[in-house]
């Protein structure tokens, strides 16, 4: 009930809500089942407040386990106390658990423990109390064979106060504070790396207030650092956090007061000083983590969500030079009907050739679209295109992670009598068809529409896309009977075992006539089943509802309502008006209310739409095609490709996209470019600067 009430007061949610939800996911519920078919309990909390008070329970009760080893580790030592047992089970801040963890956890060899095994802990006590008026005196009494003078028994000592000051929780708070209130980022560069380094010069002599700094900033920083061409520090005013400690530890007219100081100061630089700066950085990086895969995730989900074309026949080519442009005919479904290579570029230059072919291909296929890679001779290729005049529609297809997915174990089972650049095609026109279960098949990671994703705590990241993945997924629904193995991996309760059962279950089968049929699938238990079916599709089986979002538990309440109606349930279903009729209050029992009940007919109402819009044909400026011929003043046309906390990157159909700064987003003040623009986005944009020497393009959305 403790961690209930924390995560409660944390959250600004009622406990009983936390209560429900946390039972919920203890008992094996995931978050998108939470919070589309348990709205009762968690008082329509949706997913992302559900997965909040997932990820706080996991971190509480990570906690709760290092409370119970550090417990473990103090009472082996015999030092626990009652007030110290107190202050550990009351602590639910991991920064102030390790602090008062700190002078028990068992450490290596110091100068400290050095001195304490030479018996000079006592001396350090006199020092410390600053009672004694000999310290000289004091300090004869502790001379031994291993410890030959009075000035290494002195030492010792303030090695020993040195280590207290650096583990005393005030100092650390109080050094703390100064770090994150007054800390300077400085960053320089490595001396003979400034050739090298280039693209980091902005960064070679930066100074800027921890407080103040950017994600995006602080993280090219640090990948600058570990790159080897930069040095970066976190520093504060040394005198004044020295002056702090010494008005903690030292009286004014001390005997003690010379040797304390010593100690004091050589404590903070020695010990004291690094600790906190390398727990500032690391606070600072998790910070700016945070930020950097909450962009890429939002710009994940949006690329998921992305418009698709539907099942459309496609003729979809990946563009190239020497190697000519691969071009593959998809069915609807996106099956591989056949491919082949054609050569309209440099060295070949076969333009007639080339559009003979594609002329071909349209007429016998029957083609209802041209989906072309972005990449190299992108542009070109569709040049091409438009000028064969085939009257069908042309979409420029973005390629990133086509490669990583053609060499992949999936595209090797999925295609293993073609080479990879067939795959890759393939990849490029189902991204068209249904972007969402094409890249599903793909590490999320090796999507680009990231900011600095690389220099990220890669296991964080990999959770959180994920998560975006999973959501996006379970969002839309999937077709039972044409759903790949990928993407049912990602349904609600199933996972890779179970999306593997499915598939060689539909096809031994022969297909699947109704959600039920899951049952029958090795190893798909009712858990499974609870979790998945609502968001799985049976389209034009046995019951009409298992083609609805409407989970089969509630199934009962739908044949209620069209009983009650006096028509038949296919009437009852196909009949929006007649809907409208139903008092939906007279369906509220104790486990089902009106939440429910409104999902029921939003889905009822909803029956077989695909939430996503469908994709819309753009075309570049045909007189822009490098970003030599780009001149500030010009208006373009151009796709959002990716979305940063510092502003949205355009493509305008020149190999580099451009940068609209948030500050030129709009004509007002703007504080999150995604506030604005969205990924894949249509828009018009203005040529401020073209940087020749480091391909860099400046955009504006500001007056148009």
């Amino acid at each position: 009930m403790v961690l209930i009430n924390i995560i409660a007061k944390e959250l600004g949610l009622a406990p009983d809500k936390v209560r429900n939800t946390v039972e919920l996911l203890e008992g094996g519920a995931t978050v998108p089942f939470i919070s589309r078919y348990r709205k009762e309990a968690t008082d329509s909390m949706d997913e992302v407040a559900v997965g909040n008070v997932k990820d706080m329970h996991e971190r509480l009760k990570a906690l709760t386990q290092r409370k119970e080893t550090i417990v473990a580790t103090i009472e082996e030592q015999g030092k626990m106390t009652p007030e110290l047992k107190r202050r550990i089970d009351g602590c639910f801040d991991s920064v102030e658990l390790e602090d008062i963890y700190l002078p028990y956890r068992p450490k290596r060899r110091t100068r400290a423990t050095i001195a304490k095994e030479r018996g000079l802990e006592p001396l350090a006590d006199i020092i410390l109390l600053q009672q004694a008026g000999d310290i000289e005196g004091q300090a004869r009494r502790f001379v031994s064979a291993d410890v030959p003078a009075v000035d290494d028994a002195i030492a010792g000592a303030c090695d020993i106060i040195a280590e207290r000051v650096s583990e005393d929780e005030g100092s650390r708070n109080a050094v703390r504070r100064l770090f994150l209130r007054a800390g300077t980022v400085v960053s320089k560069v490595v001396k003979g790396k400034e050739g090298d380094g280039i693209k980091y010069s902005d960064y070679y002599e930066w100074q800027e207030r921890l407080s103040r700094i950017s994600s995006h900033r602080l993280l090219a920083i640090m990948r600058g650092e570990d790159e080897g061409f930069l040095r970066m520090s976190i520093v504060i005013d040394n005198d004044e956090a020295v002056q702090q400690l010494g008005r903690r530890f030292i009286k004014h007219h001390s005997p003690s007061r010379k040797y304390l100081e010593l100690a004091v100061a050589d404590g903070y630089k020695r010990l004291l000083a690094p600790s906190i700066e390398n727990e500032t950085r690391n606070v600072a990086k998790q910070k700016a983590d945070d930020e950097a895969i909450a962009v890429f995730a939002e710009n994940l989900r949006q690329l998921l969500m992305s418009s698709p074309l539907g099942q459309k026949r496609v003729l979809a080519i990946d563009p190239g030079f020497r190697t000519g442009c691969k071009a593959v005919v998809l069915d609807s479904q996106g099956n591989l009907v056949c491919h082949t290579v054609i050569y309209p570029h440099p060295p070949h230059n076969d333009k007639e050739g080339a559009l003979a072919v594609i002329g071909d291909l349209v007429r016998k296929y029957s083609i209802e679209a041209f989906a072309i890679g972005n990449g190299t001779a992108g542009r070109e290729t569709e040049d091409l295109v438009r000028k064969g005049g085939f009257g069908v529609d042309i979409f420029s297809v973005n390629e990133d992670g086509a490669s990583v997915y053609s060499a992949s174990p999936v595209a090797r089972e999925e295609f293993p009598d073609e080479d990879v650049t067939v795959r890759g095609a393939v990849s490029i026109g189902r991204r068209l068809i249904d972007p969402l279960s094409e890249l599903v098949k793909i590490e999320p990671r090796s999507i680009g529409v990231g900011q600095y994703q690389h220099s990220v705590d890669q296991a964080r990241l990999k959770e959180r896309l994920d998560i975006v993945v999973e959501s996006c997924v379970n969002k839309v629904g999937v077709n039972l009977n044409t759903a790949t193995k990928q993407i049912l991996t990602h349904i609600s309760g199933l996972g890779p075992v179970l999306a593997e059962n499915i598939v060689k279950y539909r096809a031994e089968a022969g297909g699947f006539r109704a959600r039920k049929e899951l049952l029958n699938v090795p190893r798909l238990g009712n858990k499974a089943f609870e979790q998945a079916a609502g968001f799985l599709r049976v389209i034009g089986g046995d019951n009409l509802l298992d083609s609805t979002a409407v989970h089969p538990e509630s199934y009962n309440i739908v044949v209620r309502m069209a009983k009650d109606m006096n028509v038949s349930l296919e009437q009852f279903i196909s009949d929006a008006e007649l809907r409208k009729k139903v008092v939906l209050s007279n369906y509220i029992t104790e486990k089902v209310g009106m939440p429910t009940l409104n999902d029921i007919m939003d889905s009822l109402n909803k029956r077989g739409l695909d939430p996503r819009e469908q994709a819309k044909a753009f075309s570049f400026d045909p007189n822009v095609h490098e970003i030599e011929d780009l001149r500030p003043g010009m208006l373009l046309p151009g796709l959002v490709s990716n979305i940063t906390a510092f502003g949205a990157f355009v493509n305008v159909g020149v190999h580099q996209d451009g940068l609209v700064h948030v500050s030129q987003l709009a004509d007002r003040y703007v504080s999150s470019p995604g506030d604005v623009v969205k990924l894949g986005q249509q828009v018009m944009v203005k040529v401020l600067e073209v940087d020749m020497k480091r391909k860099r393009i400046s955009l504006s959305m500001r007056g148009i």
